[in-house]
């Protein structure tokens, strides 16, 4: 965000004694250099390779089902989609550049699956190839037309119920998949696109970002963008229409550990740790500073969010039916994180 410059004239025989008030200096008054170093490097940068690495083995785990139609390899296709799903939903804390702008996310992410389309593809001549599905609309592609072909509408499909097609679909979908995945991995990375200067280079030279604190406003929107999501649209939806059409990985019945993925993402920024990657240089940093009790608060309510996910009974689909009351708990941390992120820490980073 610009500053004004304020040009302030004085007396000639007062230059040498008299300071400019600090808040009329234009010069920083902080570094957040090592902030958005550590987010850039060890969360964004270190979550998309490890989703460009599981989605590899996705892709392999495809190809040796279609080579070799058993049970155990459509268990470990299933167990591949588990694995790769986790970094994708944990990216989700920070859905701006390339992910945004070159239309990755669609063409990983579009849910409810069109199965009508896809049935309808499944029926065709067309050659179920990685350049054909690359082509088709995200609710044609990407995890959530993975996981129906894998689990079926009922999540209890079997390899026997799977036809010749249906396999050669799964391989070309994951492989479109992966391409997507390393691709994003790439606009990121210094030795590619190295959209990762941006946010290094934040009011020296970004791009994209004219100061630091534009980048550090980017970031805190978007963990209030992906806390909006979760609680009032991945769990409201299903829940308060139920109708578990609405319900996001529903098949694979992973949904909870998606909603919890999801928060571990604003975690992950906003302590500055992701797995073993991250020296805790990060957004809590500053609000730390500023307002201690503010910090302590979104710490605690981060992980009051994930525990309640995780504790609803049973699958995210019973639960909408038979533990709203848990349900609509989870709910309620989700949106409270949501507004102290609103409330009290965008505040105080749009004001530094």
């Amino acid at each position: 965000m610009s500053k004004s410059i304020f040009y302030i004239f004085l007396l000639a025989g007062f230059v040498a004694i008299t300071s400019c008030d600090k808040n009329d200096d234009p010069s920083p008054t902080a570094d957040y250099t090592a902030i958005l170093t550590n987010t850039g490097e060890n969360i964004i940068l270190e979550t998309y390779e490890a989703l460009a690495v599981q989605a590899a083995l996705l892709e392999t785990a495809t190809q040796t089902l279609e080579s070799n139609p058993t049970q155990n390899n459509l268990d470990a296709a299933k167990a591949a989609w588990v694995a790769t799903r986790s970094p994708w939903e944990q990216s989700e804390g920070f859905l701006f550049g390339p992910v945004d702008q070159e239309g990755i996310d669609p063409s990983i992410d579009s849910w409810p699956v069109n199965v009508i389309d896809l049935n309808n593809v499944l029926a065709s001549a067309n050659p179920l190839t990685e350049s054909f599905l690359a082509q088709q609309e995200g609710t044609l592609k990407g995890f959530h037309t993975i996981e129906f072909l894998l689990w079926g509408e009922n999540g209890n499909k079997q390899v026997g119920d799977i036809t010749t097609r249906e396999f050669e679909y799964l391989a070309a979908a994951a492989a479109v998949l992966a391409s997507d995945a390393q691709q994003l991995y790439d606009l990121w990375k210094p030795t590619g696109g190295n959209y990762i200067a941006n946010l290094l280079m934040a009011g020296n030279g970004s791009q994209v970002y004219i100061s630091q604190k534009s980048a550090l406003e980017e970031i805190t929107n978007a963990l209030i963008v992906i806390a909006d999501e979760v609680g009032n649209g991945k769990i409201n939806d299903p829940l308060v229409q139920q109708d578990l059409t609405l319900e996001e990985s529903r098949f694979s019945a992973n949904s909870k550990a998606d909603f919890a993925d999801n928060i571990r993402s604003i975690k992950n920024i906003y302590t500055g740790v992701f797995g073993g990657f991250g020296d805790g240089h990060a957004v809590s940093d500053i609000i730390k500073e500023k307002n201690a009790a503010v910090d302590a608060e979104v710490i605690a309510e981060i992980d009051a969010a994930i525990n309640a996910i995780e504790t609803i009974p049973g699958t995210f689909s019973d639960a909408v039916f038979n533990n709203a009351a848990a349900v609509s708990v989870a709910q309620q941390a989700v949106r409270d994180l949501q507004s102290t992120f609103e409330e009290k820490v965008l505040p105080i980073i749009s004001n530094l």
